[in-house]
């Protein structure tokens, strides 16, 4: 008999993908896929069941199926379709509790894969440089989608206490990017101007879509030889890019404001549905943050295919060109120091400094 995969969240991109890619795993006999709403996209082979996993029928989905593989894709920042915040809090955290009360009453579940993020440390002045996975955040985040990724941490800590025989694992991934990115740091990239906290350049990492899809299934399986997949791990793409080069590689203007007009702008995007320019995102776009990656590759044994630049350059070409296409501006640049001197016609002198 080979597992029996229950994944949450599969009517979001991501979670379809990751639905389709393990089911060719070998050692994967069924795949049941759990949502609220059906999905557009296909899902191969997979049983989907309409289930809302705030509400206790998860419990009966999980004995139904047999289920012995538990992965929770349903943690997100972002409303599904004409959903609200207060919508995805409550999948968030109350249907993250539902889906644990139901495992822990399941004699079949073994294993359990939580997709998290790096935003449970937060964004704040006084954080250091780099951030590991038992590092304390300097200040917990009060609100948004950070705080409800350190509620659902909770109580998925409780639950491995409530249940030592399951392997738990817990996967923070940094900034999602790519072709397909539906998270709220796409939105803002896809800006036409973005609005930049002014004095401040923060320190920004990515992880590919690709290589979230293949930690989630490497955590949903049992862990190679030399390797442990249970436990928690930061996923990241190799290096960091500041904004401002963000801002040119995308060939996008910036427009540095205070940062309470930076709030104001903030909140008029979210009331006209632009973006959800949330204040932990502000603070993101003001402190940066930055997780070492050391247990993903030493422990989980796992080597992202794509740096943090080269995940950021293929959500670029996705997005097209800017008001400032990167090219144009070099070409822009050469032109202007090409042109002679003002004054004589002769090119400037290099001089003795």
């Amino acid at each position: 008999m080979g597992k029996v995969v229950l994944v949450t969240g599969v009517a979001r991109r991501l979670g379809g993908r990751f639905v389709r890619r393990i089911q060719r795993d070998p050692e994967v006999e069924r795949v049941v896929a759990v949502d609220a709403v059906p999905p557009e996209h296909h899902l191969g082979g997979a049983d989907f069941v309409r289930a809302d996993i705030r509400q206790p029928t998860i419990a009966r989905v999980l004995a139904e199926h047999a289920v012995d593989t538990v992965v929770h894709m349903d943690v997100t920042g972002t409303p599904l379709g004409s959903g609200s915040r207060a919508t995805v809090k409550e999948t968030n955290v109350i249907g993250t509790m539902q889906l644990l009360g139901a495992c822990q009453k399941s004699p079949s579940v073994k294993r359990l894969v939580v997709k998290s993020s790096t935003n449970v440390y937060g964004s704040a002045p006084r954080d250091p440089a780099v951030f590991t996975e038992t590092t304390p955040p300097k200040s917990l985040p009060s609100g948004g989608f950070a705080k409800d990724t350190v509620e659902v941490e909770g109580y998925v800590r409780g639950f491995a206490r409530r249940r030592p025989d399951v392997a738990v694992c817990v996967l923070r991934f940094a900034n999602i990017l790519g072709p397909n990115a539906d998270t709220p740091l796409a939105s803002y990239f896809s800006l036409p101007v973005l609005p930049t906290v002014l004095g401040y350049d923060p320190r920004l990492q990515f992880v590919h879509e690709d290589d979230v899809i293949e930690v989630l299934r490497i955590g949903s399986h049992e862990p190679q030889r030399g390797t442990l997949n249970s436990g928690t791990f930061n996923v990241a793409g190799d290096g960091v890019l500041l904004l401002s080069q963000c801002a040119r590689r995308l060939g996008r203007p910036t427009v540095p404001l205070l940062l309470p007009a930076v709030t104001w702008v903030g909140s008029a995007m979210r009331t006209l549905g632009m973006t959800d320019f949330s204040p932990e995102q502000i603070r993101l776009l003001t402190h940066g943050r930055v997780v070492s990656t050391g247990q993903m590759r030493e422990t989980l044994g796992y080597e992202p295919k794509y740096t943090t630049a080269e995940t950021f350059a293929d959500f670029a070409r996705s997005r097209g060109p800017g008001l400032l296409p990167p090219e144009a501006l070099a070409g822009a640049v050469d032109r202007i120091a090409a042109l002679p001197a003002l004054g004589g016609g002769h090119p400037p002198t290099q001089s003795a400094n």
